[in-house]
């Protein structure tokens, strides 16, 4: 136990051992209550050696039992005669001395006023025509002191207990709930979205701004929001403005009217009529035009629009969420992006990382891909080699996410067994440097990568058994023991391995 920074028994210590040589005791213990286990433990002890017999340890247990539940001291004299051993147990004041020194239990309840928290037992020696009365004074005096100490302690305890469960709720919370379940990623820097994404998923009308490069999955963190928020029972309209060529992109927005223009056979809505009462997601927001960043801002001060060709103003019900990978910023110097339409997008702004901040949900990732079009083209891939994983950790993945798929499904077209291997990967990963420390020419580099895929390989599948994985690969153990030194392999993490057995998720899932 601890008051503050400094320890329980610094304290308790001491303060016994002071009391036990200042009245002459040879024995004094403190008993405190454990709340959680209700046992009843020595916290702290003081021995010196006393004369005659004493007590049990089984005997003073019922001692401290009855001074716990009655609350009340209690005195045990002539503790050396048969009569204690058999269970007499006397008041104070049926003892005032006799010709003989007597061993004398005084055994005292620390309470603070309230259920005793434990208790103070000390035995001392009790000589002929003096009684109990002083001793028993100072002692009530130092436990009610104990039970100050102990008060603050307990205090304490169970606060900074409150606080450590409230940090495993916190984190199973972050771990469980701040997690889309159509998203792959549990890094630090993805918990830190999730949250973010929590924090303004509740708020059903504030606008969310999502910046990060391409292929990050900026439209994924868009879904999740909407599908988290109060407006998911409404539509969740998505509009990629770069696609959309100026000349038409404030009639696909706002809608036209019969006649507007030449072609406007039809009244047609819009997509922001379309989203009144979901969400409406505006990917690459830094490329539109002038023209339409001025209307588009009225909509976000006004809540309201008008199509083309009308004069009618139009309400609309619609939380928006924009997405870019430009540089607002600099766009803003260039005098090619309004500040103010730039202040009302961003309101709530998110940052998605890109895949090269995130290494730890790579294999995460590839996993899921390999999976997913494994599933798709019918084949039985089991794994990724160890010197796959390691080109895909050591790339630097300028398309992010997307390029990452796009790698796996290339892949697994190309791989023939139940394990994708490092040259099915494309030529821009194979590139990169995987042994940095192995000299020699190209050839010797591909061998000795060909080579370590093959042990690892094997080590896996005999759950890190090297003479069975030696047996496997035809060579000699000492053969085996050599490789595994030159290629520095741990063989010990792949010991009761699963094999590196790719997971099973819904291939139909969205990830990030």
């Amino acid at each position: 136990m601890v008051v503050g920074n400094v320890p329980v028994k610094e304290i308790t210590g001491p303060l016994l051992k002071k009391l036990c040589i200042t009245i002459g005791a040879v024995r004094g213990t403190l008993h405190i209550i454990n709340r959680k286990t209700a046992e009843v433990p020595i916290e702290e002890s003081f021995v010196n050696p006393s004369p005659g017999k004493r007590p049990s340890p089984m005997e003073e247990a019922k001692i401290v039992d009855k001074v716990i539940q009655s609350g009340e001291p209690l005195v045990v004299t002539h503790i050396n005669r048969e009569e204690y051993l058999s269970g007499e147990v006397t008041s104070p004041e049926e003892f005032a001395g006799g010709e003989d020194s007597a061993l004398v239990l005084y055994c005292l309840p620390i309470s603070n006023g309230q259920e005793p928290s434990g208790t103070l037992t000390v035995e001392t020696i009790l000589h002929a025509g003096k009684n109990t009365g002083d001793d028993l004074r100072l002692l009530t005096l130092v436990a009610s002191m104990l039970a100050q100490v102990v008060t603050r302690t307990q205090a304490a305890q169970e606060q900074v207990e409150s606080l450590r469960r409230e940090n495993e709720r916190l984190q199973e919370q972050i771990k469980n709930n701040f997690k889309p379940r159509n998203m792959i990623g549990s890094s630090g820097a993805m918990r830190s979205v999730y949250l973010h994404m929590e924090q303004v998923a509740t708020s059903a009308n504030t606008t969310v701004l999502i910046r990060g490069e391409s292929g990050v999955g900026k439209e994924l963190v868009a879904s999740a929001i909407h599908k988290g928020s109060g407006r998911t029972l409404g539509a969740f309209v998505k509009v990629n403005c770069a696609a959309l060529p100026d000349s038409i992109i404030e009639s696909e927005l706002f809608g036209h009217e019969k006649g507007a223009f030449t072609g406007a056979i039809a009244m047609r809505k819009g997509r922001f009529e379309i989203a009144d009462g979901g969400t409406i997601f505006l990917d690459e927001i830094g490329d539109i035009s002038s023209q339409t960043q001025v209307k588009l801002l009225r909509v976000l001060q006004e809540r309201e629009f008008e199509r083309v060709g009308g004069q009618t103003p139009i309400k609309c019900d619609v939380r928006v969420i924009a997405a870019t990978s430009r540089n607002l910023e600099k766009l803003i110097d260039e005098n090619k992006f309004r500040p103010d339409l730039y202040y009302r997008l961003n309101v709530f702004p998110i940052y998605v990382p890109p895949l090269r901040e995130r290494k730890g949900d790579i294999l995460q990732l590839a996993d899921h891909f390999v999976g997913k079009y494994a599933a798709v083209n019918g084949k039985n891939i089991r794994r990724l080699s160890r010197a796959a994983i390691d080109l895909l950790i050591a790339y630097g993945w300028p398309g992010n996410v997307r390029e990452l798929e796009n790698c796996i499904e290339r892949a697994v077209l190309l791989c023939d067994d139940d394990t994708l291997h490092a040259h099915h990967l494309p030529p821009t990963l194979q590139s990169v440097e995987l042994l940095p420390n192995q000299s020699g020419g190209l050839l010797e580099q591909s061998v000795g990568v060909l080579e370590r895929d093959l042990i690892v390989n094997a080590l896996k599948s005999t759950s890190g058994n090297m003479a069975a994985a030696a047996r496997f690969l035809g060579i000699t153990e000492r053969m085996m023991t050599l490789r595994i030194k030159k290629y520095s392999i741990q063989v010990e993490i792949y010991h009761k391995s699963t094999g590196g057995a790719v997971p099973s998720l819904p291939n139909q899932a969205a990830v990030i």
